[in-house]
């Protein structure tokens, strides 16, 4: 998504927001999920949780200890018994694995081209949701995945399913390594996207699909500020539907 040169101010202040509230965002690499997420919890005063960088981490551990991603088993014990907690910082938010910073580390092309892997093991999945809704379960959460809406909690709160043209997205993802020091050719980065989206939307254990009751946002011309807007007015439009109120905008 393009950056605006002066950022807009969609909402002067929020509504009142019940004790437990879980806005679920879903879709594909390089929609946005990770971007909206974090804003919109900056912006609500909410907890921001990136499942995607749970599996990118239990990747990590297996990739630099020498163990094949496609091995269920060690996946598994790395899985359970990794320590992974998220630390807010002013440059973003990191994420802390067995003590070390991995923010850098799970961002790595070697993760990307097998995180998918990693990820359609159902025994990681079956440790990692349990742990995802341990933290999601009790408070004001923002949650971001591939299967958040239909599966870590199908009764969401608010859902949002965003999607961006394969260019776009390969665009993202150029622009993102770029900043981390790295670099990949284009048509590569291209066809490792379409190679992920394959692997998520076929894998047995819920796979990446647009769940049920989500809002569609193709953030594919859209600003960082026109998106922020357009799921902040989804999201107030349901607290006061509930509230009876108008939608304070």
């Amino acid at each position: 998504m393009n950056k605006n040169n002066q950022p807009g101010e969609p909402v002067k202040k929020p509504p009142p927001f019940p004790d437990r509230f879980v806005i679920a965002i879903d879709g594909p690499a390089g929609s946005g999920k990770s971007t909206m997420a974090r804003l919109l919890a900056q912006r609500l005063g909410f907890m921001n949780i990136d499942t995607g960088a749970m599996y990118r981490a239990v990747t990590a551990l297996l990739l630099d200890a020498s163990l094949d991603p496609a091995d269920e088993k060690a996946a598994e014990r790395a899985a359970s018994g990794m320590n992974l907690h998220f630390e807010q910082a002013f440059d973003g938010q990191k994420a802390i694995v067995n003590g070390a910073d991995f923010t850098a580390r799970i961002r790595r092309p070697d993760v990307d081209a097998a995180v998918s892997v990693v990820a359609a093991h159902p025994g990681v999945r079956r440790r990692l949701v349990e742990a995802q809704r341990q933290m999601g379960g009790a408070g004001r959460v923002v949650m971001e995945g591939r299967d958040i809406g239909s599966h870590v909690f199908p009764d969401a709160d608010v859902k949002f399913y965003l999607a961006a043209h394969d260019q776009t997205r390969a665009e993202r993802r150029g622009k993102d390594l770029t900043a981390q020091g790295s670099s990949m050719p284009q048509e590569h980065t291209l066809a490792g996207i379409r190679d992920r989206d394959r692997l998520d939307s076929q894998r047995a254990t819920s796979p990446l699909v647009k769940p049920e009751g989500a809002i569609e946002l193709d953030t594919s011309d859209l600003t960082i500020d026109e998106a922020l807007v357009k799921m902040l007015e989804t999201i107030f439009c349901e607290i006061n539907r509930r509230s009876g109120g108008p939608v304070k905008s």
